[in-house]
């Protein structure tokens, strides 16, 4: 897949999938800027070449505006963005606050709303490609996910109502609703599991890198499982 010539960012991309998603757009030819909460000693070294940004808090909808401004001034413009950045926490409803409920409808939705709306004006929209990262579980959620998942179906219908919005202006817009991945820190947490049942990060790279081609443009408004064996 030839991404050459793109100008692509990647938000939460320091993080285990973050890091295989910006090391596979750029190895597809794009220029990439990944953006991260973290600090930048956090960042993998696969993502040299990449412009990192580091410190930035995307819930925040000033500091996610001037980071988009700035990926935009560096790269000489802006084609697509990935919203990888977000958090879990697993929480039974009873028992439970509702603190958790507003710490993660704030990492997962409100960064990809404030990502989005600060990304926009700056988007060329003859290839304009939004990706948001989504989850399995916002379409059947377990027990202790609800506060998660009602989230992440926020992203969801995110991307529904967007994607009509910008159906007209050449933007394509999709999600991704992967279930357990495979990273350090799921293994960490469940280590008696069969990881190979999971799905693998380079898996959700390779159509991350689909979804921002040209051989994507009749796809807009999708929600696609990508769930392995689990």
């Amino acid at each position: 897949m030839n991404l050459s010539g793109r100008k692509i960012v990647v938000t939460g991309a320091f993080g285990s999938l973050g890091t295989k998603v910006s090391a596979a757009v750029r190895a597809a030819g794009a220029t990439v800027t990944c953006i991260d909460h973290s600090s930048v000693e956090r960042a993998h070294d696969s993502l040299k070449g990449c412009v990192l940004l580091s410190g930035v808090d995307l819930g925040l909808p000033d500091a996610a505006a001037a980071a988009m401004k700035a990926a935009a001034k560096q790269m000489g413009g802006l084609d697509g963005l990935v919203n990888i950045a977000g958090g879990f926490r697993w929480e039974k409803v009873e028992g439970g606050g509702i603190a958790t409920w507003d710490q993660l409808y704030n990492i997962n939705l409100r960064t990809a709303v404030n990502a989005v709306q600060a990304s926009l004006p700056l988007m060329g929209h003859e290839h304009g490609r939004i990706v948001n990262v989504g989850a399995a579980g916002s379409i059947k959620a377990g027990t202790g996910m609800g506060a998660y998942a009602a989230s992440k179906a926020g992203v969801a219908k995110l991307t529904e109502a967007l994607a009509d919005e910008l159906k007209d202006k050449g933007v394509c817009v999709n999600a991704i609703l992967p279930s357990i991945i495979d990273t350090p820190a799921n293994r960490a947490d469940m280590p008696d599991a069969d990881h190979d049942r999971w799905v693998k990060p380079e898996q959700i790279a390779d159509l991350v890198v689909f979804l921002l081609s040209d051989r994507s443009s009749a796809i807009t408004g999708a929600l696609i499982p990508i769930v392995g064996r689990v």
